[in-house]
């Protein structure tokens, strides 16, 4: 009797949990106009469904995989990099609409003074975060 109250705890957790950061996600591409956002970049107003379904089918895909625990026989390099590429798409596109709508980046630059430093700032982020991803890809994430 414990275990199946306990199972069924770990449920009702899982699924709030679940939920919360779901909404968390949703909310944050909604605040942040992602997908308009996107359409516009792209010249694709019309197309614009096809960027929303996705980012719906993308979600939906990998939780059925997650849950399921799906496998792919796929050359496991190849395989890295094509999925890490569309990772680091996506955390881009996250962190650029992020940083568009709270204008971090001028306002970090007049408050220290490197106004004109602006250019050698944003490098010197993106070869942080391309560094940064290597060295974890490379160090904590290669097979053995």
């Amino acid at each position: 009797m414990i275990s199946w109250a306990a199972n069924g705890f770990a449920a009702i957790l899982g699924l709030a949990g679940g939920l919360a950061v779901g909404s968390g996600f949703v909310a944050l591409i909604i605040v942040l106009d992602i997908i308009p956002r996107l359409a516009q970049l792209a010249f694709a107003y019309r197309k614009s469904i096809w960027f929303e379904s996705s980012v719906i089918l993308g979600a939906v895909y990998w939780s059925l995989a997650d849950f399921m625990d799906w496998r792919l026989s796929l050359p496991r390099h190849l395989t890295l990099a094509f999925m890490g590429l569309f990772d680091g798409i996506f955390v881009g596109m996250l962190a650029a609409a992020l940083t568009e709508v709270m204008n971090v980046l001028p306002i970090l630059a007049k408050r220290l003074n490197l106004s004109s430093f602006t250019v050698w700032l944003v490098t010197a982020m993106v070869l942080g975060k391309i560094v940064g991803s290597l060295f974890d890809w490379l160090y904590f994430q290669w097979p053995e």
